[in-house]
C-alpha cells in the first residue's frame, strides 16, 4: 500500500448510498472523506473549492445523471461510479472509470475497485499521477484553485504577481521567482517579469510572443533559451 493519502468525495442522492461508501472507506486508512454530499450541483461546488484524488458518483440521480455530470467536467479526478442498475456499465467505462460498482456494495468488491485505483496512481505508465493538475494561491483572503493547464501567463509587479487564465485574472502575494518553482517544468520564463505557458502562444517573433492577443516580451538573455523551448 502507498503511503499516500487520497482525498474523496461521495456523491448518491441516498444517504444509504452514501454512508456505506463511507463506512468501507473508514476502513483504508489511506483515504481521507473530504466531503459527501447528495448532487452534482453540490458535487461540482465542492470540485471547484477542494483537491478530490478520488470521486464515488452515483449514476442515477436527480436533474443530472452521475455520467452526465462526469462528462461536462473540464478537470475531471478519477472517478469510480455507483449504480443499482447494470445497463450504465458500458457509460461508466467509456468516461475511463477507475470501476463501476453495482449496489448493494459489498466491502470485497469495493476494496477491488480502490486497489485498481491504487494501482493506477503507482503505475509508471501514468506519467501524470506523480504530476499535479493544480496549486491554490491565496488571494482576496481565500484559497483559490487555479489549474495548470488554465495558465496562459504570469506577470511580476516587485512584491506581486498577476495570474491570468482562460478564466479571470488573480493577484497573488508572491515573486515570480519563487512561483515560478511551484510550477511544472513546461513554463517558460521569457523575461524577468513573465512566465508564460507554451500551450496558449498563438505567435511568436525574436522578440515577443503573443498569447490571449497580449504581446508577452523575450527578454535579450532569454532568447535562446525561449525559441529553443517553443520551437
Amino acid at each position: 500500500m502507498t503511503s499516500k493519502r487520497y482525498q474523496c468525495l461521495i456523491v448518491d442522492d441516498e444517504s444509504l448510498g452514501r454512508e456505506l461508501i463511507a463506512a468501507h472507506l473508514q476502513q483504508l486508512p489511506q483515504f481521507d472523506i473530504v466531503s459527501m454530499c447528495s448532487s452534482a450541483i453540490e458535487a461540482s461546488q465542492i470540485l471547484n473549492q477542494k483537491s478530490i484524488d478520488l470521486l464515488f458518483l452515483d449514476i442515477e440521480m436527480p436533474v443530472l445523471k452521475g455520467t452526465d455530470f462526469y462528462g461536462s467536467l473540464t478537470h475531471k479526478p478519477k472517478v469510480i461510479f455507483t449504480t443499482a442498475h447494470r445497463d450504465y456499465a458500458l457509460d461508466g467505462f467509456e468516461l475511463e472509470a477507475v470501476d463501476y460498482l453495482l449496489k448493494p456494495i459489498t466491502f470485497s468488491r469495493f476494496f477491488k475497485a480502490v486497489e485498481r485505483f491504487l494501482a493506477q496512481q503507482e503505475s509508471p505508465k501514468v506519467s501524470s499521477s506523480s504530476v499535479a493538475s493544480h496549486l491554490f494561491v491565496r488571494c482576496d483572503r481565500k484559497e483559490v484553485k487555479i489549474y495548470f493547464d488554465d495558465v496562459l501567463y504570469i506577470r511580476g509587479l516587485k512584491d506581486y504577481i498577476e495570474i491570468h487564465t482562460t478564466k479571470r485574472k488573480l493577484v497573488v502575494k508572491s515573486s515570480l521567482s519563487s512561483f515560478f518553482e511551484k510550477l511544472p517544468s513546461h513554463f517558460i520564463k521569457t523575461h524577468r517579469s513573465y512566465i508564460v505557458n507554451p500551450a496558449h502562444i498563438s505567435a511568436y517573433t525574436k522578440h515577443d510572443i503573443e498569447i490571449d492577443d497580449r504581446e508577452i516580451p523575450i527578454g535579450d538573455s532569454f532568447q535562446d533559451d525561449v525559441l529553443k523551448r517553443i520551437l
